[in-house]
Formats: C-alpha cells, sequence, structure tokens
C-alpha cells in the first residue's frame, strides 16, 4: 500500500537530484524535454555537433534553473562517436538515471531519385545504431543503485512517421519527395525499444518510447515555413494545433519520474489525435 505522500504529484513526478542525457539536447525536442528536467531539478548533460547551439541552451537554463546543464559535443552518428560520447559521461558520473536518446535526422528525395549515402545509411547510423550504442554503452551506470520500485528510465524518441505507411508528407518535404529511411528508421526505433525493454528490464531499467506527431523542431521547420503559421500547419488537425513544449515535457517527465516505475516496453503516441482520427492532413 503506497503511502499518502507518494501519491502526490511532486513525489510521482519528482526527478529533482537525477542525473539525465539527452542527445540532441541543443535544439527541438531535445531542449524541450532537458528544460522540463532543469525546471524541476535535475542535473542534464544536452549532446550534439554544434557548440554554439548548446552553449545557448546549457547558458538560458542554467539562469533559470532549479537543476543544472552542462553540454558535451559529440557526434554520434558512428559507434565510434558514440562511445565518445559514453566515456565523456563515464569521466563525469558514476550514475546516472536517465537517457533521451532524441538526436536524428530527416531525408526527403524522390522515390526513383534517393541516395544511398546521406538518404539511408548516415540516417539510420545517426537515427537507430546510435540508440543502441548509447544505450548499451550507458547500461551500467543506468543499472547502478536501480531497483524494481526506483529504475533507471531509457526514453528514446521515436516518431508518428514509424507507424503511418505514407511516406509522402507535406509537412516535413517538399512536392514529389517522400520520407522512405526516415519512416523505417522509426519503426525500427520502435522495435529496437521493445528489444531493449526486455533486455533491460532484469537490471531495473525501463525502456519506453515516445512517438511525436507535428512539433516545432529542425525537421519539421520546411513544413512550418511553407505554412505560414502554425495555425496554417495544423489545419485538418483534430486539436486545431500542433504540439508544443507543455505536451513534451508532460510525457518526458512521466516516462522518467516514479509514477513510471512500472511501464517499460510503450510506444507513446504523442500527436493529439491526429493518427488515430485518419485524416492525411492531421498526420505528419
Amino acid at each position: 500500500m503506497s503511502s499518502n505522500s507518494e501519491l502526490s504529484i511532486p513525489s510521482l513526478f519528482n526527478v529533482k537530484g537525477k542525473i539525465a542525457v539527452v542527445t540532441g539536447g541543443g535544439s527541438g525536442i531535445g531542449t524541450m524535454i532537458a528544460s522540463a528536467y532543469v525546471h524541476n531539478g535535475a542535473k542534464v548533460y544536452i549532446a550534439s555537433r554544434k557548440e554554439k547551439q548548446l552553449k545557448e541552451v546549457a547558458a538560458r537554463l542554467n539562469s533559470e534553473g532549479p537543476g543544472s546543464v552542462e553540454y558535451i559535443v559529440a557526434d554520434i552518428g558512428s559507434k565510434d562517436g558514440c562511445d565518445k560520447l559514453v566515456e565523456a559521461i563515464k569521466q563525469k558520473e558514476s550514475k546516472i538515471h536517465i537517457l533521451v536518446n532524441n538526436s536524428g535526422m530527416a531525408w526527403g528525395a524522390p522515390y526513383n531519385d534517393f541516395p544511398e549515402k546521406e538518404g539511408w545509411d548516415r540516417l539510420l547510423a545517426l537515427n537507430v545504431k546510435s540508440i543502441f550504442y548509447v544505450t548499451a554503452g550507458l547500461t551500467e551506470l543506468l543499472a547502478k543503485d536501480s531497483t524494481n520500485r526506483e529504475p533507471g528510465h531509457v526514453i528514446n524518441i521515436s516518431s508518428i512517421a514509424g507507424i503511418s505507411p505514407n511516406a509522402e508528407s507535406k509537412k516535413v518535404a517538399s512536392a514529389g519527395s517522400g520520407l522512405w529511411s526516415y519512416n523505417t528508421s522509426k519503426a525500427a526505433v520502435n522495435h529496437l525499444t521493445s528489444q531493449l525493454a526486455v533486455t533491460l528490464g532484469p537490471r531495473f531499467i525501463t525502456v519506453n518510447a515516445i512517438c511525436p506527431g507535428v512539433f516545432p523542431s529542425k525537421m519539421t521547420a520546411f513544413g512550418f515555413k511553407q505554412a505560414g503559421s502554425a495555425d496554417k500547419m495544423a489545419e485538418g488537425h483534430p486539436w486545431g494545433r500542433v504540439g508544443e513544449s507543455t505536451d513534451m515535457a508532460g510525457v518526458a517527465l512521466f516516462l522518467a519520474s516514479p509514477a513510471a516505475a512500472y511501464v517499460t516496453g510503450a510506444h507513446l503516441v504523442l500527436d493529439g489525435g491526429g493518427f488515430i482520427s485518419g485524416i492525411p492532413s492531421a498526420r505528419l
């Protein structure tokens, strides 16, 4: 039987003092998630290739607190890059509580002229392989002192695109271009999430995926520009709007908190009903 204090919101969703790693934390969804953790008292390491972005985000979030941010410049598009990020974290911490695998890229091109190196090889390496290698490298830190009531947490950022069979979307690519490799990679992220949940369960580490619809990010910047406004981007959507930082923050806090200690292997769709509505214009 849980005590009354354990059922309170400050206890259920507590991440104060926790240590988190967020890849791709210098922009978009990664920054939204890092912000949620910092504003609730966590220490967060953000990592990406672009130091200028990382510096700016770290400076802003450190000024806001009450948590803190450090950044690590890392290119995790290869196993070597993943290993270097893992080693950098291990040099700083002997335990982490939360890993958010958010780094990713998209590539749109015509069906009959889709590039192999950039469109498939580089994209799959970043979107899928990096999740495996970073998670495997940090498993010992996540498992340390974890229990079946206070587990470590891995959150993989997938996409509604991993569920939708529609490769061509005006939301994120120009007319005549498709996202075959991106959609495929996100389907792979979902299945990898399930596999990791089974593998890491005995180590008391939860592994879940968030499948966002349209949120402001580098990947959707083209669509927002073409639409001219967020309202136009959301036309046809049952909620009448795109995703916002509070939407992402709520789910990211839940999956990293005691409230989700018994949740693993889940693929949580975060799109305001756009996909399930069956309205093409409401989908990514």
